[in-house]
């Protein structure tokens, strides 16, 4: 397939904010690859290179050749070009990337160039979410979105059941399932303003209430000595967190899936800030912080699938497993023992953490969904929204970027965002010093004026004390007080919360 075809197909999704016509339109663009090509082109689809790291960034691509005065390349050589870039290391491995980068820029023609640069920096913006490539799949190939949907949360994403999808239908589609040594997708847990919002939610039923610790979700992997960790992005880490590996290696298991977090601790065991537990996620090598993995679930065990299970069996099977130093704080009973609920809660609270979650003993393992099942309560209003701009300090903070615009996604904006406040509240001197240099990197624009505008990729969780109305910003809605609690590297701005979820916290309060 040329990539000409595909730029086109980007630009026309783009172009129509019908999800039907969308949904459409990628189908199309599927059933034009040839078969061995639809996997990469489903990646491509979905706005993102199939290499989850290539050395090549924003500054690196500022002064590109002059595009080819017609389209040549075929996605098949963008995809080769990108992972032998992926595959660069060590001495004049920077000037060998330059000169690979330009390489594959100089054969492109200008359209195609614009969307090299912006799949490359991860900036494709053509409201094609994984969802869409979901529902475009099942189109394309002629199968219940369903059984895609099933397939791709067991395999780490829609792009990675293309080939049964059309080689096998329905038949091949459910013989995927869970393979140790290949994440899958999360499951994720929805949101009540409180503890007796959230347990009205699950009537008399049997629950537990885990502690919600402030640290990085992971998911291990463990087949023999060997042990996978990734993130909640389902990024490989596991050169980066040894203790995790060490933890995990001495459990009486050979082959197991595991859900947790790790967090740093001080030496009373209380969490550490968050920032100090991202920057083991980072880099590899030596750190002042240490982690300590905690686990909350176990999603195969032994030759087991128990992704299906009731949760109370997976966490039976995690009880005898895991021990309890590294297990997750949890109470069990019933929605109704309300009492003991709080009391367990004020304890978490007490120990430092951010809140807890509440879940049904009988619910199985969603992965990739967020649903009703697990429900998480935090003791202030929070969100992850999107930095848009940041304004340069004054006074004490002359010489740091240090204002920060707040977005939440909207879809139905120009931008894909919604200005909902500004803030510099919260931030240490080391967290000024931090985002100094990572907006540099993210500027659009010249950096020596007041404001500087950025590329809208940073994701960063703010807490506040309510909204109110507002007709400075375009949404109707300004954030009261709001504060930076800390800056979300494992979320991707598609993650960010929504203009709709702000009107509904809004609308509650």
């Amino acid at each position: 397939m040329l990539l000409a075809d595909l730029v086109a197909a980007s630009r026309d999704v783009a172009a129509t904010r019908s999800r039907k016509e969308k949904t459409r339109l990628l189908a199309g663009a599927l059933l034009a690859a040839d078969a061995d090509e639809r996997p990469l082109v489903a990646h491509y689809l979905a706005g993102r290179l199939r290499q989850r790291r290539t050395g090549v960034g924003w500054r690196g691509l500022r002064d590109l050749p002059d595009p080819a005065p017609a389209p040549s390349l075929t996605v098949a050589e963008v995809d080769a070009a990108f992972e032998a870039l992926s595959r660069l290391a060590g001495t004049g491995s920077a000037a060998a990337r330059a000169a690979a980068a330009s390489e594959l820029f100089g054969r492109a023609d200008a359209a195609e160039q614009a969307w090299l640069l912006a799949v490359a920096v991860g900036e494709v913006r053509q409201g094609a979410s994984d969802a869409l490539v979901t529902e475009a799949l099942a189109l394309a190939a002629e199968v219940p979105l369903a059984e895609v949907r099933r397939a791709a949360m067991l395999a780490g994403g829609a792009t990675y059941v293309v080939a049964p999808a059309f080689s096998g239908g329905v038949a091949a589609l459910r013989e995927v399932g869970l393979t140790v040594g290949r994440p899958v997708l999360p499951m994720l847990a929805s949101s009540a303003p409180d503890l007796p919002a959230a347990l009205g939610g699950f009537g008399d039923r049997e629950i537990a209430v885990d502690a919600k610790l402030d640290g990085i979700r992971v998911q291990v992997h463990r087949d023999g000595d060997d042990v996978l960790v990734v993130t909640r992005s389902l990024d490989d880490i596991t050169d980066r967190l040894p203790e995790v590996v060490h933890v995990v290696r001495e459990l009486p298991a050979d082959r197991l899936i595991l859900d947790g977090e790790a967090l740093a601790l001080d030496e009373d065991g209380r969490p550490r800030p968050f920032q100090e537990t991202a920057a083991r996620t980072a880099t590899s090598g030596p750190h002042q912080a240490t982690v300590t993995p905690y686990f909350f679930d176990v999603l195969h065990l032994d030759g087991r699938d128990l992704h299906e299970q009731p949760a109370r069996e997976r966490w039976a099977a995690l009880e005898a497993l895991v021990p309890e130093p590294h297990r997750v704080p949890r109470w069990r009973g019933t929605s109704a023992a309300s009492d003991e609920a709080h009391a367990f809660t004020d304890r978490v609270l007490a120990d430092g953490h951010e809140g807890v979650v509440v879940k049904d003993a009988a619910a199985p393992y969603a992965a990739g969904r967020r649903g009703a099942a697990w429900v998480k309560v935090k003791p202030v209003h929070t969100l992850d929204l999107v930095v848009l701009a940041v304004e340069w300090g004054s006074g004490r903070r002359k010489g740091w970027l240090s204002n920060i615009h707040l977005g939440a996604r909207d879809p139905g904006s120009p931008t894909g965002f919604t200005m909902l406040g500004k803030t510099f509240k919260g931030m240490t001197d080391a967290m000024l010093a931090w985002q100094t240099e990572r907006f540099r990197e993210l500027a659009t624009g010249p950096t020596d004026g007041w404001v500087v505008e950025v590329r809208p990729e940073q994701v960063v969780e703010v807490a506040f004390d309510g909204l109110q109305r507002s007709s400075r910003y375009p949404g109707g809605l300004a954030l009261r007080f709001a504060r930076v609690v800390r800056y979300r590297d494992d979320k991707t701005a598609d993650e960010a919360d929504t203009l709709e979820t702000v009107r509904a916290l809004a609308a509650r309060d």
